[in-house]
């Protein structure tokens, strides 16, 4: 193979695009036992809509390692071969006949560098963005597992749902049991029995739609964390307990610790403070401009017909030759013996050979052009006022970062004070509960044996039945009201409390 088809061909490999694109890697499957640290980190890992944030991090850090490149020359490298065939040319008036088609190629290697008032401040730019990025990352960290701890107790209390539908489900069949026996015997009417019939149909209902409630609320959690669910739910569970502690916490102390902590105002400070140094950045286009650049270049010209370079040297020296005799004979020696010898003129087989190998130069036998380097200044006297604008447009923008911080913190002392005071109410509410629903489930013992000895009515039961179940469905509300009230306040604190 020939220099120049190999040289054709590794121009081909890379003009050809990179194939193969990366794979995604499966998704992980749900453990059997799902505790809510597992749940957590499963988000983190694979929530689609946690990782459309996290991915800005990469671009933020290359944002300041150019703002810090900025100071180093730019260097460039450029290439190119070409063709011109055979043929008549026309340049104005005039037309230019080639016998030989060429073949050519160049190169040029120029460096450059701009310093400018944005460019020394382009860095503290690129850094306040950068932490601008870190901090909404982190708060939406901080929202990804509130969210994922809010549906994990959803789950723990559509399940205990569940269990109390259970446990409805086995005392109307107990008291379906019961009238039927005392319907037996002839101490009460097929009213009763069938009024508990109804009563347990209707718990089995209730029984089945609090299953389907523990298959969606698991379903949620699952999308929430970016995994795909199983076949079965069901084979999933969730082992995790939360005990019930009286709050200790000062409403100062959590107020102090939200100024500090809270992820939603870090970012935005942060970005007031990217809004400072965009400002700054806009006020320096008010100092000069100072360029450089330098340059080297080359480039190659090879005829495809190496005889025809030739050709041309031996036209050139026959004219030569004949020039020699006519000055000779007419000028210098006219009449007069012996001739000049004109051979000198001649083209001899060696110059000819020289002339073929000085042709191939293509591709890489360049002819270096010379070096070519300039320094500049600028200074913009009157831009329109674009600068007085852009000064304008930052300011205004720094104006409203700082406006929205301080909305923010306000929002947050309402969002501590409220979540604080929820808690408070849910922990309290708990106790009146357990006590309701100890008396609730007194009463339908009582009622029970009322009806059992004949004393009472089976509506009696009914109506003590369905209080005990009020009151246990509140006590169960109450409990995961107050896990709820203690994950809100840790989403509006910025930190885990327990």
């Amino acid at each position: 193979m020939t220099r120049r088809a190999t040289v054709l061909l590794a121009a081909l490999a890379l003009a050809l695009p990179a194939s193969g694109n990366a794979q995604q890697p499966a998704l992980p499957s749900v453990p059997q036992s799902l505790s809510l640290a597992e749940a957590v980190e499963l988000a983190r890992q694979y929530n689609p809509i946690f990782r459309q944030t996290a991915n800005d991090r990469g671009p933020a850090a290359w944002g300041v390692r150019n703002a810090y490149a900025a100071f180093l020359p730019r260097l460039d490298l450029s290439g190119g071969i070409g063709y011109q065939g055979a043929g008549t040319q026309a340049f104005l008036a005039d037309e230019f006949v080639l016998t030989s088609s060429t073949i050519g190629s160049s190169y040029n290697i120029s460096l450059s560098m701009s310093l400018s008032g944005r460019t020394l401040m382009q860095p503290g730019l690129a850094k306040a963005q950068r932490r601008a990025t870190e901090a909404s990352i982190a708060g939406a960290e901080i929202n990804l597992e509130s969210n994922v701890r809010q549906q994990y107790l959803a789950v723990l209390q559509a399940e205990a749902q569940v269990e109390l539908a259970e446990l409805q489900v086995t005392r109307n069949d107990e008291f379906l049991r019961l009238a039927q026996a005392r319907f037996d015997v002839g101490q009460n009417t097929m009213l009763d029995v069938r009024q508990a019939e109804v009563a347990k149909g209707q718990s089995e209902v209730a029984l089945l739609e609090a299953r389907q409630t523990v298959t969606v609320e698991k379903l949620r959690l699952f999308q929430l964390l970016g995994v795909p669910a199983p076949d079965d739910p069901s084979f999933v569970t969730l082992p995790d307990t939360f005990p019930i502690i009286e709050p200790q916490w000062e409403l100062a102390s959590l107020l102090g610790e939200a100024d500090v902590e809270n992820p939603d105002l870090n970012s935005l400070r942060a970005r007031e403070s990217a809004a400072r140094a965009s400002e700054r950045a806009a006020k320096s286009s008010w100092l000069p401009t100072l360029s450089f650049s330098a340059g080297w270049s080359g480039f190659t010209q090879e005829f495809t017909n190496s005889d025809f370079p030739v050709n041309q040297a031996e036209q050139g020296a026959l004219a030569a030759v004949q020039q020699c005799q006519f000055a000779d004979q007419y000028w210098l020696n006219p009449g007069l013996s012996p001739p000049v010898d004109c051979t000198s003129f001649a083209l001899t087989p060696d110059r000819a050979q020289d002339i073929r190998e000085r042709n191939e130069v293509f591709p890489f036998d360049f002819t270096g052009q010379p070096f070519r380097a300039t320094l500049g200044i600028s200074l913009p006297i009157f831009t329109q006022f674009s600068r007085q604008l852009q000064i304008a447009e930052a300011s205004v923008l720094t104006d409203d970062a700082r406006e929205a911080v301080r909305a923010r913190e306000l929002l947050v002392r309402t969002e501590v004070s409220q979540a604080y005071y929820s808690l408070l109410t849910a922990y309290e509410t708990i106790g009146i509960q357990e006590n309701n629903r100890t008396a609730a489930g007194e009463q339908l013992r009582l009622a029970t044996e009322r009806y059992r000895v004949g004393s009472g009515t089976f509506f009696e039961l009914l109506d003590a039945q369905v209080a005990a179940q009020r009151a246990e469905a509140d006590y169960i509300n109450a409990i995961y009201a107050y896990h709820r009230a203690i994950a809100t306040l840790e989403a509006a604190v910025g930190r885990p409390l327990r």
